[in-house]
């Protein structure tokens, strides 16, 4: 304001003639006073006026519901909303009736911020498109889980999570690996997507190590079904909880450690192990049986060369007089189980931000390598060791959308050779 009156006034008394009488001047004086003062109220009134209007846009921005952060809403908002699904088509060489094509899973993620050090996230998933009681379809809690900062290099996390092992149990959006299905090691010998209820803390040191560590729920034994072949399939899936009214007589326990100090390289490991019996009446010939998991991996990706190797073995214990009990059943109780991939691919940069990655994998696993001994006669043969070669491309139409095509041979299970094709998207 007195930068507006001030040369205002000099102006004004500048402007008088220099032969003005003194009452002539005394009365110009006033007048240039009452309209300065006028100015004063008018500048005061725009003042406020102004004032009033920002408190009235704040009041309606704090008014306004957050929406999440997602689809242009605010990044401010402690709402974030993920997702994302998968369709396949898969056809056998030898068999073109038994091609299918499926809705392979949706997954929809919400989390919550709840203040700057604690969040909630969340996942719920679709299988196979209708879940019902005459479908093959299920519907699933993926995650629910709490995580804490307790310091900038150190969190804790608790609720139904991820088991942090391998290298695609916790990254198993269809962008993030290559190929139409999930790999053959990371699905039969180590269970995707694998999740357990329980507490962890986990955080990063300054030179480049990540851990994570915890006390989870672990496997049932009494879940195993001798008559089916979902246990040759894979050993710990056919016996996994995933906190569905899970038995916790016997908790397990994990530990995970990846160094990432080196740009683009990813070396680690991880080993899980508990007990699997709970004092179940069912499986009382097994009380002490004990599941244990361990594997090992590396991830390097010098330039566009994307290269990766894993390796997985799991034994379940004191097992051989419930087989003894199973004599005769398709499917008992391996002692070891294992597998194994090597895998390549190289990325071609397109326009528009697409791009093109050829790839090829290589693996082996055995589902029951070894079994206890059993009473003569009643012995059973380790199964045959699966061989299969995958290769492929995938087509990121963005970082957001792939599609993929690739071929399986099978070395043992000929009539699985087959050509699959899918779509994958994740946001």
């Amino acid at each position: 304001m007195r930068r507006i009156a001030l040369p205002l006034l000099i102006s004004l008394c500048t402007a008088l003639p220099a032969h003005a009488g003194e009452a002539e001047l005394r009365a110009k004086i006033d007048k240039l006073t009452a309209e300065l003062e006028a100015l004063k109220a008018e500048i005061k009134t725009m003042n406020s006026r102004t004032e009033a209007l920002a408190d009235q846009q704040e009041a309606m921005a704090a008014q306004t519901p957050a929406t999440g952060a997602v689809g242009g809403a605010s990044s401010a908002s402690p709402l974030s909303v993920w997702g994302y699904g998968e369709v396949n088509y898969n056809r056998p060489t030898d068999n073109g009736s038994d091609t299918t094509a499926d809705l392979r899973r949706a997954v929809l993620g919400f989390g919550y911020q709840f203040d700057e050090a604690t969040r909630l996230s969340t996942e719920f998933e679709i299988e196979h498109a209708i879940a019902s009681a005459d479908d093959e379809g299920e519907v699933e809690v993926e995650q629910f889980v709490v995580d804490h900062t307790l310091a900038p290099y150190a969190s804790v996390k608790a609720g139904l999570f991820l088991m942090p092992v391998g290298l695609l149990n916790e990254s198993h959006e269809p962008t993030a690996y290559y190929g139409v299905e999930r790999n053959f090691v990371e699905t039969a010998i180590i269970p995707t997507t694998w999740r357990e209820g329980g507490v962890g803390v986990y955080g990063t040191t300054g030179f480049g190590l990540a851990w994570d560590a915890g006390i989870t729920t672990g496997f049932d034994l009494g879940k195993w079904d001798p008559t089916s072949g979902e246990g040759r399939e894979s050993p710990l899936g056919s016996i996994h909880q995933e906190l569905q009214l899970a038995r916790a007589r016997d908790l397990a326990t994990y530990v995970s450690l990846n160094y990432r100090g080196i740009p683009g390289w990813d070396l680690g490991g991880s080993v899980f192990t508990g007990k699997a019996a709970h004092d179940n009446p069912d499986v009382s010939l097994a009380s002490d049986s004990r599941v244990t998991l361990w594997e090992a991996h590396t991830r390097w990706t010098p330039g566009n060369f994307d290269l990766s190797a894993l390796y997985a073995k799991g034994t379940i214990s004191d097992t051989a007089a419930l087989n003894t009990r199973f004599a005769g059943s398709p499917t008992l109780i391996p002692k070891e189980f294992w597998g194994w991939y090597l895998e390549g691919a190289y990325r071609i940069g397109l326009r528009g931000g697409r791009g093109l990655s050829p790839f090829v994998r290589y693996a082996r696993f055995n589902t029951g390598e070894d079994y206890e001994p059993l009473p003569a006669g009643l012995s059973v043969d380790a199964l045959p060791t699966e061989t299969v070669w995958t290769a492929g491309l995938n087509f990121e139409l963005n970082r957001n959308v792939v599609l993929k095509l690739d071929y399986q041979d099978f070395e043992e299970s000929t009539t699985g050779d087959r050509v699959d094709l899918g779509l994958g998207v994740a946001f």
